[in-house]
């Protein structure tokens, strides 16, 4: 497990949800105030409140997104790569955990729980260092 891997599932034990855990792991890579991005992630966390795409997985996007994107308004050029990027995240944590659904992930209604949260967290984590961090 990376650094920030590890740093993402302290703050999960911490008390942050799954997608904050993520994305205020790279805040300082994204050039924004922790307290911003963890406003920003906070309905994320619970599959979006609703077991729906796991919040992990939803923090992961978001670093990834902002990371990818020029940011510029006028003429914006980097939308296929990004979507690309976000293709290629939610098939290497899909191939880890079986899934990227939060009700997929932790079971329930006599499904087996697939992954826990602090395991989505930490795999979310490795993945951005992975493919993210490591090719910049």
């Amino acid at each position: 497990m990376g650094k920030r891997a590890e740093e993402a599932v302290l703050k999960h034990k911490n008390g942050y949800n799954c997608a904050q855990a993520v994305a205020c792991t790279f805040a300082d890579i994204m050039n924004m105030d922790e307290k911003d991005v963890f406003r920003i992630s906070e309905g994320f966390g619970f599959g979006m409140g609703a077991c729906e795409t796991c919040g992990a997985v939803s923090g992961m996007l978001m670093v990834a997104s902002s990371l990818s994107s020029d940011a510029n308004l006028e003429a914006p050029a980097t939308k296929k790569q990004t979507y690309r990027l976000m293709t290629e995240l939610q098939a290497a944590f899909k191939e880890k955990n079986s899934s990227t659904y939060c009700r997929d992930l932790l079971g329930g209604a006599g499904k087996p729980k697939l992954r826990s949260c602090p395991g989505c967290v930490e795999d979310a984590a490795s993945l951005l260092e992975e493919m993210v961090l490591n090719k910049e």
